[in-house]
């Protein structure tokens, strides 16, 4: 049995859980974790003994290729997807139908409710999303290979960093290096922040030079095969206008980055299957707090990743969930300071049986990430 129909037996045991007969998938990342269609313009139908991929003319030999034995439903060019998924839903009798209402708009609601009159609907908003939580081996795979195109995309981003790039072309040029590396394109928007600019966790790029500052932070990830990477470095420099003759990075920069490294480790360290996510979050913002930086930590210690950049668990300080082997998540403490810049470092975390696991393997000590122009 393929990844995708396992994932769609899971889901059909939340069907019966629930008392439904159907559940209309219309996420089209939902889509692609059920199916393995990369497609978009397509919906699936899961029921307890059949599953069904509503789509269009122009995916036909895609689906075929990619969703080998799934069965599909091919509309004409003078039926919209609604009308074809309300004329299937029909035909198939479904009775009570699941939908996702984190996704539907209202007036897509409203269509699906007139279209199926006979049907009971239960929207909700998280019934794929909480199986996407734990990985398979499949996703795992792929993670893991997202982030081997990640790093050999930063290799590729420190050997051609020059002291007179902007934030902006080392932006669009990151994205550059991640498609030669492999992969499809960045997971998200890159971030590069010089100097004070750091102190911004998703600083958009300004014309500011790495020259103008030592400090350089570097968050970014890749898409290959449909899974995400995600990792932030901080990079410094010897050769800048604001500080010359300077041969190591100022004591500030040490002792914030040696404070939030030491939090990155105490935090990974606890991420064990049953702990909760609560507990981790506060392990890194305590240490924080304890230096006396705790109002410089402004944002969640990590979250999930895969299909999306951000998929729960989220580790956060308003969220509680027992972390469980085979879950992938973000580490990612930072301190930021107004007027000086920031320190973040993140890695890529899978949750085994045993503790964490470390999956990404950039280099992240002080020492290791000085850029030689």
């Amino acid at each position: 049995m393929s990844p995708h129909a396992t994932r769609r037996e899971r889901l059909c045991e939340i069907i019966v859980q629930e008392g439904l007969d159907t559940v209309l998938i219309t996420n089209p990342v939902n889509v692609a974790y059920l199916t393995g269609f990369s497609g978009d313009s397509s919906q699936l139908i899961v029921g307890i003994n059949k599953a069904l991929l509503v789509s269009d003319g122009r995916f036909t030999g895609q689906i075929a290729e990619e969703c080998p034995g799934l069965e599909s439903y091919i509309r004409g060019t003078a039926q919209t997807l609604l009308e074809a998924t309300v004329a299937q839903l029909n035909s198939l009798g479904a009775h009570k139908i699941g939908c996702e209402s984190g996704h539907l708009t209202i007036a897509d609601f409203q269509k699906l409710t007139d279209g199926v009159k006979t049907a009971e609907w239960k929207p909700a908003q998280d019934r794929v999303e909480n199986l996407r939580q734990i990985k398979d081996e499949t996703e795992i795979v792929r993670i893991r290979a997202s982030i081997k195109v990640a790093e050999r995309a930063f290799a590729m981003f420190r050997a051609m960093l020059q002291p007179d790039d902007t934030e902006k072309e080392l932006t669009d040029a990151l994205e550059s290096y991640v498609r030669r590396a492999g992969g499809a394109e960045s997971a998200f928007p890159p971030i590069v922040a010089v100097g004070a600019r750091a102190a911004l966790p998703h600083a958009p790029p300004s014309l500011k030079k790495v020259r103008d500052d030592p400090l350089l932070l570097i968050d970014w990830g890749a898409t290959a095969a449909l899974y995400k990477s995600d990792l932030t470095r901080v990079l410094w420099s010897h050769n800048n206008v604001a500080f010359p003759g300077m041969r190591g990075p100022s004591p500030k920069l040490q002792a914030i980055h040696a404070i939030v490294a030491e939090a990155q480790r105490r935090a990974i360290a606890a991420m064990r299957p049953g702990v909760s996510s609560k507990l981790v979050d506060q392990t890194a913002r305590g240490y924080i707090a304890d230096q006396g930086y705790g109002d410089a930590f402004n944002h969640g210690l990590g979250h999930g990743f895969g299909l999306d950049i951000h998929e729960a668990p989220f580790i956060r300080p308003n969220v509680d969930v027992q972390l469980q082997a085979g879950m992938v998540v973000t580490c990612e403490p930072g301190i930021y300071l107004p007027g000086w810049g920031g320190v973040r470092i993140e890695d890529d975390i899978l949750i085994t049986p045993d503790g964490p696991e470390i999956l990404t393997n950039c280099p992240r000590e002080l020492e290791e990430c000085v850029l030689e122009f």
